[in-house]
């Protein structure tokens, strides 16, 4: 062996001695959980909780950086008692008060429980954690979010885990970037995920059901897919694209029984709308507004509850959820340059495609049409008033006559 390299060798063997590499903690050793977090070594390790419920008056507090907490399942069940609003955990650079530059890499959580109450806070909050990863988490009964990634830039993952009856959000995500929320299940929260300021974000194969307000609302926000997500029972609107998103693509999501609405493009830019099923959306399927254009609607179903030879659901009933509904396109005054082609509408109280007022450069094609305008009277099943150029033609209307 050459001498330099040797002497590297040997230099670089005398560092690692001196320098603690990550470790291995068994939280069962220390007196609190706290005391087994704060254990761990500026280099990292490995903290794992055994089963058991743990109460915690005041947030336990991550800020080492190549950190992986691990429970053992829901029998590792961390319980907020704290009624000032205080997070179950916080995740964030020790000194992130004194620099605002300050950044910790590669926290992770796996394989635990966090509940709290109607006075605590968020169940997680992170806070500058660059590749955060998150999986395997029950995180119910919060008096904040399930979930807060506040500027948690670089590439953030969520995946299966549980988030359920959180007073706000499931997953708020403010400032992120790469964003992966995969095969989740979100129940019961205010709304399932609000993500705003960011993009890139992949949210794929999740379950969203029964929120007290919205599924998916994500603002200011670009380059973005939500795909192969099942989202139903919402008391206000399954999706909403609002405060200037542009480039995203909602694509193959079973958008089923929403109060209000399917998709709302509040202010939303060049985005796509296509292959989804929408079943039981009250007020519209998809909605476009004034401030919204240059939108693609295309390929999907827009449907109420017939089964071949009759309704599921009554017309009529004792709660509005408990009715057979469905509903089409509206274009709001001032929409433009949308295109609408290849979507079949049947069994709708609305009609088809309808506008509110004037809408500049329409496509609407090739679309079919079956036994629409159950509750608008005589209207036409596409009832829009458009200028500028635009091309309404070639749609398949059966009457059943």
């Amino acid at each position: 062996m050459k001498p330099l390299l040797l002497l590297a060798l040997l230099s670089f063997s005398a560092l690692a001695q001196e320098l603690p590499g990550p470790v291995t903690i068994n939280a069962a050793k220390y007196n609190t959980l706290q005391a087994a977090i704060d254990a761990v070594p500026a280099t990292g390790g490995v903290v794992l909780i055994p089963p058991g419920n743990y109460e915690i008056e005041t947030p336990l507090l991550v800020d080492t950086p190549e950190t992986r907490i691990i429970g053992s399942g829901a029998a590792t069940h961390l319980i907020n008692r704290n009624e000032s609003g205080e997070p179950a955990i916080i995740l964030r650079p020790a000194d992130v008060e004194q620099n605002p530059k300050a950044r910790l890499w590669r926290v992770q959580l796996a394989d635990l429980r966090i509940s709290g109450n109607p006075k605590s806070g968020d169940g997680l909050y992170a806070k500058f954690i660059e590749e955060i990863y998150l999986e395997g988490l029950s995180i119910d009964h919060n008096g904040g979010n399930g979930i807060h990634l506040d500027h948690c830039y670089e590439d953030p993952r969520i995946a299966d885990s549980i988030l359920t009856y959180n007073a706000d959000c499931g997953l708020r995500i403010l400032g992120c970037h790469d964003i992966v929320v995969n095969a989740n299940h979100f129940e019961e929260n205010q709304d399932a995920l609000v993500c705003v300021d960011s993009f890139n974000l992949c949210m794929n194969g999740n379950n969203i059901d029964d929120h007290l307000r919205h599924g998916v609302v994500i603002e200011n926000t670009y380059g973005s897919v939500l795909s192969g997500n099942m989202i139903e029972e919402c008391n206000g609107t399954a999706i909403i694209l609002d405060r200037d998103c542009y480039g995203i693509t909602l694509s193959a999501n079973v958008i089923a029984h929403h109060l209000q609405g399917g998709i709302d493009l509040r202010d939303a830019w060049g985005c796509a709308v296509s292959a989804n099923t929408f079943t039981i959306a009250h007020q519209f399927g998809v909605r476009v507004s004034g401030d919204s254009g240059r939108n693609t609607i295309s390929a999907n179903n827009f449907c109420n509850t017939w089964i071949g030879g009759e309704d599921k659901r009554p017309a009529e009933g004792k709660t509005p959820m408990s009715i057979d509904e469905g509903t089409g396109v509206l274009l709001e005054s001032g929409a433009r340059n949308v295109v609408v082609s290849g979507n079949s509408f049947s069994g709708l109280s609305s009609p088809a495609v309808w506008s509110t007022g004037t809408c500049r450069s329409l496509i609407v094609t090739d679309n079919m049409l079956t036994d629409c305008g159950r509750k608008s009277g005589d209207r036409p099943w596409i009832d829009v008033t458009t200028e500028g150029p635009s091309s309404i033609k070639d749609n398949v209307e059966d009457h059943g006559e």
